[in-house]
């Protein structure tokens, strides 16, 4: 099995479940269909397409018991492993490659150890066992597409290390994240939460372009059902696990705000308690990164209103106490300019005590030109983008601070062409959001341009 550093931690959540737990309807009724095909393995064997030694083999396991077919695989499971190999790699007929899959499925999802017999057809060929199934997700057919999935999730989740290069099974699973048919979609989610317990696949994964951005969509985007929200955060909790991802998965999809909402209405306790599970995560992995913009977002005032409930699991209760010490203690550390940026960054203005502060910006406002004037370019990116007319407001009130405490600054914003937006808001429909510009412009004027 793949060692996994955070083993503890995941079974904390997941419990004692499978390794690979999928549950699709769609893919178990064509699993259904598949099974109940006839196979004519006898007209295979005397076409040579098999050898009597398979045919024995295949007739040995079909309309069997349970009871027996356990039996069989636990002492033959090695041969029958390279069986199934050898099939598909030789075997052209859909219907045929079909049946095969049901086989190998059914013969790992009963027992994942099984696994073990296909990791030793390396043996024999070091492409094996993975080959043959990433061959077949590109066949243009529904039921080989995803059960071959599913088993090379079973076989990377119990893999002794992983392949060199397993990125064209990433960048399938990415591609079925953006399918219009949501049981494709949900089946591709619940297999990247398989193999994201494997420390290695969540670099792999972050580092794929359009990875992360389409499972961020399907959540902002997509109103999701509650057990989606859960499979998709599901797979967050497991990222942010890994320091890098912690540090910048919220600077990248401004996240927080988004889980909080989410918690805020959430009805099953399993979506608030992976959310809860993934804000840890967040503040042990980087917490200088994470902490301005929860409290910004006003985690701490949540978490005050979750310690109240009563959970079935008192698990979730000591996350919330730990984040909420952990946001108490850090308070103090944090400067006031640190949560102002983190507000900025995140887009979501509102008159928080730093705008409405003259000492504020007699002290911060010359911070704004910091790396590159960041700060300054995101305000100018919000006036230019916002719909909102809180955060219009908020942005030209600001602005007009800045100039008024840093004058040299007047150019840049003029070069990044803030003064002009701010002088076309002057005629804006919201009252405050003129008067906010109007002010900022007499700021700007008070020397010339």
């Amino acid at each position: 099995m793949s060692t996994n550093s955070n083993s503890n931690e995941v079974n904390n959540i997941v419990g004692d479940v499978q390794t690979v737990f999928v549950s699709n309807s769609y893919l178990e009724e064509l699993s259904a269909t598949m099974r109940r095909r006839t196979i004519p393995w006898e007209g295979y064997q005397r076409a040579s397409l098999i050898t009597k030694e398979e045919f024995d083999l295949i007739e040995a396991v079909e309309n069997i018991s349970r009871e027996q077919l356990h039996a069989i695989l636990n002492k033959d499971g090695d041969t029958y492993a390279q069986l199934y190999i050898s099939l598909l790699e030789r075997t052209m007929r859909i219907d045929t490659v079909q049946h095969v899959l049901v086989l190998i499925g059914d013969m790992l999802s009963e027992n994942e150890k099984r696994a073990v017999y296909f990791h030793n057809t390396s043996i024999k060929d070091p492409e094996f066992p993975y080959r043959p199934f990433l061959k077949l997700i590109h066949k243009d057919e529904d039921f080989i597409q995803l059960e071959s999935a599913k088993i090379l999730a079973i076989l990377v989740c119990t893999a002794p290390k992983l392949p060199h290069d397993f990125t064209e099974f990433f960048q399938w699973i990415v591609s079925k994240l953006k399918s219009i048919n949501p049981f494709v979609t949900d089946l591709a989610v619940q297999i990247l939460g398989s193999i994201l317990k494997v420390p290695e696949c969540r670099k792999k994964t972050w580092n794929i372009p359009q990875a992360l951005d389409n499972l961020v969509h399907l959540l902002k985007d997509k109103t999701p059902t509650p057990q989606m929200q859960y499979q998709i955060i599901f797979c967050f909790w497991l990222l942010t696990f890994d320091d890098e991802i912690a540090a910048n998965f919220n600077k990248k999809y401004d996240i927080i705000p988004t889980l909080i909402d989410i918690a805020k209405s959430a009805i099953k306790e399993k979506v608030i308690r992976v959310i809860i599970g993934t804000f840890r995560n967040m503040i042990e992995k980087a917490p200088e990164e994470n902490f301005p913009a929860m409290l910004v977002a006003r985690l701490l005032n949540f978490l005050e209103n979750l310690s109240g409930r009563k959970w079935s699991d008192t698990e979730i209760l000591e996350d919330i106490e730990f984040l909420k010490t952990q946001l108490q203690e850090n308070f103090q550390s944090l400067t006031t300019f640190d949560v102002y940026g983190s507000e900025i960054r995140s887009g979501k203005l509102h008159w928080s005590p730093p705008h409405q502060s003259e000492q504020f910006w007699k002290q911060n406002a010359t911070k704004l030109n910091e790396k590159e004037h960041e700060l300054l370019k995101i305000l100018a990116r919000i006036l230019s983008t916002s719909t909102e007319n809180l955060v219009l407001s908020v942005a030209a009130h600001d602005l007009g601070q800045y100039v008024k405490y840093y004058p040299n600054g007047k150019k840049f914003l003029q070069e990044i062409g803030a003064k002009q937006r701010i002088m076309e808001l002057m005629t804006h429909e919201d009252p405050d959001v003129r008067y906010q510009a109007l002010l900022a412009v007499q700021k700007y004027m008070t020397n010339a341009w």
